[in-house]
């Protein structure tokens, strides 16, 4: 059966599931969550993006552990049907729940907050981002863009493709109106994907990329 566009809901962490089990699509009923965006100030990115066709359900990874519950399959079919747009906010909202933010109240993360994110979490993320866009995207390649660029964001934003040239003038790519930023897998730079909001400075993304997940390659042991 081919999957097109679908409208999903997303487990909550903390539900009464168990953290390293997941079941397909169609036997498990979501419970919806609002989830919104971390860069709500700054405007908010494309809302949908088309899906291929040709992917069906076999495709999907369904085995997505997660330490609190987090239902990761919506991610894996968002982005196996080149749902960009869609994955992208997915992740970040996903890092709401499982950093902890969202049981604080709060609707988006702080750099103190990215501690509490399961390497187990991140971990699945990251092997979804990665088997999709074929090793192009994930916070992984973003960790080696930073180690080139020697910790300098302007650098980095300049290498993965978040700056760009308005006449003479070098800016950040906008996410307010039409987007600016590049939802496709062969046009994109390398780990242009996922964005990470620096509305509030650049901590959040430093401390994303300094996780202890990225200290070996166990994220990339498949479960």
């Amino acid at each position: 059966m081919k999957i097109n566009n679908v409208v999903f809901l997303v487990l909550a962490c903390g539900s009464a599931v168990s953290a390293f089990t997941t079941v397909s699509v169609p036997a498990r009923q979501r419970q919806a969550i609002v989830l919104k965006s971390t860069m709500a100030e700054s405007g908010v990115p494309p809302a949908t993006s088309d899906a291929s066709d040709g992917v069906t359900e076999s495709d999907i990874p369904t085995n997505l552990p997660s330490e609190c519950g987090m239902d990761y399959i919506p991610l894996a079919t968002m982005l196996a049907t080149g749902q960009l747009t869609e994955a992208d906010q997915f992740t970040r909202d996903a890092l709401i729940t499982i950093s902890g933010a969202k049981a604080k109240g709060r609707d988006f993360v702080y750099f103190t907050d990215v501690k509490n994110i399961p390497n187990t979490d991140l971990a699945t993320i990251e092997r979804l981002w990665q088997q999709f866009s074929g090793g192009k995207f994930g916070y992984s390649v973003q960790v080696k863009k930073w180690k080139q660029s020697k910790g300098d964001f302007e650098v980095f934003c300049r290498k993965i493709g978040w700056n760009t040239q308005d006449g003479e003038v070098e800016r950040k790519k906008r996410w307010f109106g039409a987007s600016e930023f590049i939802y496709d897998v062969k046009k994109a730079p390398e780990g242009h994907l996922p964005l990470t909001s620096a509305l509030r400075g650049t901590s959040l993304l430093k401390n994303l990329l300094a996780h202890p997940v990225w200290e070996n390659d166990d994220w990339k042991i498949e479960p």
